[in-house]
């Protein structure tokens, strides 16, 4: 057989230049070549000969590779020569799950730009797994994806976790890193999970039978995207906005616009019920020593998308509600004295606004101009909500057959997995989701305790309205208990959430704290790797003892008094509770309950004010008692 590019050497991309691999492991090289021809491996002034199959497959079985590098691959075959240059051996981590995974260092410069942007680490590397799914088999190569390392030029396309992960280990030992990113934002469980395991669960037997039907999935895409095009030209064109004097032009008078104040929701005002577009200006003063320079427009988060202009110019625009609007303002564009901000916001299914308690302002050297308060507003459009998009990658075992199947003969450390979100809609089975995708990824590397350490959910809940059941604390519950599964390790991220952004900027704090057990497991070292974690109670007089492993050299309150306690009864109707640390334990009691039954902590989709931690800085996990 032939690539091609006309070899009769194939390999996976995985197996390419600036590749990390396995340290003190058995380490397998694949590919396929000619049948029956022999083939030549030379690595490290070792050679190693295979004769191909008769399906033109083979493999070679590098064992306990030394770290270090770079150094280079050469393979023989039928007269055709590969090179593979700049390898490393190190330790190899797989990055799995959904989009707090998957987020780059470049939405985290708010928290992070200063430290980041000389960042050179030659020896840490990524590789991205191309986003792929499959309904009816797993896919038994990848198709492309190459090795990139730590570059100023590349850092902010990193997983942001990821870095920080590997710059804290990398710091201490000097040990190559490779990274293999496969997290896919809004990705459920159920969808990094093989067939056979998932038809336990009979909730997905229906929905991944229509998509095994690829006139389903292709007709539904097309639909889909036929539908999208239309809803955004029908708004265009209804758009008053964009007519002959378009409302973003620097000449154009809107004195009779009405005021609102900014940053705030929609939510309670004439706007809430508006799907289509709402047009919004602010007038701002730009002193003479910073006219013409630079700048940066930082308008917090918007909702759902923007259009963004200064003085009649677009500067930037985004298509969805998550992102962090950053717009670099050109040179040139800012004048001296008054300058006009125009916003289009497009509202295609939520209620619009710009979100609250982010930052609002412009930045010119090292100079902030706010640009909170009142705006002036108009409504461009008025239009139908936009029908909800039907995304396959979230389907069940799509993502599993098609991104992670692939890497099972590439030898690795562990797994980094950051999931949980998009399960808490439904987070009555994430128990049993989760262990059967822990349970089947170690089947697959055949490795019964492949180490699996994940984060827990952090705190979150838009706007402050806190659901009546939490689906967050159900989720973080179910995460708390697979803690028991052996070579398990779970991050508490409770304290580094943000209550008005389901991507919390605060990455460092997570990839510090998911390496404090991965240099427990590679590198022998006892890490207290996590905050204070339930395990049982007893009962004592009309009060709750309950103690904890990870206990670190104590527990600690911090604040005046313990937070988020709550105490019930056999009725189970919980009250707050009072609780105070002895020795190792928190004993909770409340006047509320004369025989108390369980305790729960933290129990909330943002319960930002849990305040227990060990010394160590560690926040306790949320739980409820059984």
């Amino acid at each position: 057989m032939k690539n091609s590019n006309g070899s009769k050497i194939w390999l996976s991309p995985l197996i390419s230049d600036g590749m990390v691999l396995q340290r003190d492991s058995m380490v397998l090289i694949w590919g396929k070549g000619v049948p029956n021809k022999e083939l030549k491996l030379t690595f490290m002034n070792m050679d190693y000969n295979v004769l191909v199959n008769d399906g033109g497959g083979w493999s070679i079985k590098l064992n306990d590779l030394e770290p270090g590098g770079p150094c280079d691959m050469v393979i023989n075959h039928d007269g055709d020569e590969k090179l593979i240059k700049n390898i490393l051996i190190g330790d190899v981590w797989v990055l799995a799950g959904q989009s707090n995974m998957q987020i780059p260092i470049g939405r985290t410069l708010d928290l992070f730009e200063e430290e980041v942007k000389d960042a050179d680490y030659p020896q840490i590397r990524q590789f991205t797994v191309p986003m792929v799914y499959d309904f009816h088999k797993p896919i038994e190569d990848l198709s492309d994806g190459n090795w990139v390392p730590v570059t100023p030029d590349s850092v902010n396309s990193f997983s942001a976790i990821g870095y920080f992960f590997s710059k804290k280990i990398y710091g201490k030992y000097k040990i190559p890193i490779g990274l293999l990113f496969t997290a896919i934002g809004g990705t459920p469980a159920e969808a990094w999970i093989s067939e056979g395991s998932l038809m336990s669960f009979d909730r997905f037997r229906e929905i991944l039978s229509m998509c095994k039907d690829n006139s389903y999935v292709q007709d539904t895409i097309m639909k889909e995207n036929e539908y999208n095009n239309n809803w955004y030209h029908e708004l265009y064109e209804a758009d008053e906005g964009l007519r002959d004097a378009p409302w973003f032009s620097e000449d154009y008078n809107y004195n009779d616009w009405r005021d609102i104040q900014l940053p705030s929701s929609f939510r309670g005002t004439e706007l809430e019920p508006i799907r289509g577009t709402v047009w919004l200006k602010k007038e701002i003063n730009i002193p003479v020593h910073l006219a013409g320079k630079e700048g940066k427009l930082v308008l917090g988060t918007v909702i759902d998308a923007d259009d963004t202009y200064i003085g009649g110019v677009q500067i930037g625009n985004t298509g969805y509600l998550y992102p962090p609007r950053r717009y670099k303002i050109p040179a040139g564009l800012l004048k001296a004295g008054k300058n006009i901000i125009t916003v289009r916001v497009i509202m295609t299914q939520n209620i619009g606004g710009f979100v609250t308690d982010m930052p609002y302002y412009i930045k010119i050297e090292n100079e902030q101009i706010p640009i909170s308060g009142v705006w002036k507003y108009k409504v461009g459009a008025i239009t139908k909500s936009q029908a909800p998009t039907t995304f396959f990658q979230y389907k069940p075992t799509g993502v599993y057959n098609g991104m992670i199947y692939p890497l099972r003969h590439y030898s690795i450390m562990g797994v980094l997995w950051y999931q949980g979100e998009s399960n808490t809609g439904n987070p009555y089975d994430y128990k049993e989701l989760f262990e059967t995708v822990i349970s089947d990824w170690r089947k697959l590397w055949n490795r019964k305790e492949l180490p699996f350490f994940y984060v827990q959910l952090a705190n979150y809940c838009p706007w402050r309205l806190e659901p009546e059941v939490s689906g967050w604390a159900y989720v973080r519950e179910a995460q708390r208990q697979l803690m028991k599964l052996p070579n398990t390790g779970m991050t508490v991220t409770i304290d580094v959430g943000m209550y008005n952004d389901l991507h919390p900027w605060d990455k460092k704090s997570v990839g510090e704290r998911l390496a404090l057990w991965a240099l427990n497991y590679a590198h022998g070292e006892n890490n207290i790797c996590s905050g204070p974690i339930y395990d049982h109670m007893s009962l004592d007089d009309n009060r709750i003892k309950l103690h904890f492993d990870y206990t670190g050299s104590g527990l600690v309150i911090k604040g005046d008094k313990a937070e988020t306690f709550e105490i019930c009864g056999e009725d189970e109707v919980f009250y707050p509770a009072d609780a105070v640390i002895e020795e190792d334990c928190v004993i909770v009691s409340g006047k509320e309950v004369i025989k108390p039954y369980k305790v729960r902590y933290g129990w909330a989709d943002n319960p930002e004010k849990a305040n227990l931690y060990n010394k160590e800085g560690l926040p306790a996990s949320p739980f409820i008692t059984f």
